[in-house]
């Protein structure tokens, strides 16, 4: 089975807060994002992680809304970098960079990311009251 990343590893990794992570993938379905009912923490495919690196550059770097961005990281992906609009206009990423760039901040991502804490908090188990 191959590796998936919780939601705190992804932020860190894709370098945006984990609200706006939380919000997107809330609002809108991606390939490899396995969600399942409330209180189930997501989790994150490579491939998935790989969509929202090239929708969050497409957001931060031409300023195009996060839904439209999201439609063409797919077409660039599926594209192997590359994305053709007609006979004048064609839109490229260095793929291979990014995936390498994703993978080395993951790499550190799954170190320092918290781990989250599920369910009931733990009992009181040192006798004094709390």
């Amino acid at each position: 089975m191959p590796r998936a990343y919780t939601i705190a590893t992804a932020a860190l990794a894709l370098g945006v807060p984990a609200k706006w992570l939380d919000n997107t993938l809330s609002h809108f379905r991606i390939e490899g994002v396995e969600q399942e009912r409330q209180g189930v923490a997501r989790r994150l495919s490579l491939h998935a992680l790989l969509v929202l690196a090239v929708s969050a550059l497409l957001t931060r770097e031409l300023g195009i809304p996060v839904a439209r961005a999201l439609e063409l990281a797919k077409n660039i992906i599926a594209g192997n970098g590359e994305l053709v609009f007609g006979d004048r206009l064609r839109l490229s990423t260095e793929l291979a960079t990014v995936r390498v760039d994703l993978l080395r901040s993951l790499e550190h991502a799954v170190e320092v990311a918290p781990l989250p804490r599920r369910g009931r908090p733990p009992k009181n188990t040192t006798g004094r009251p709390e």
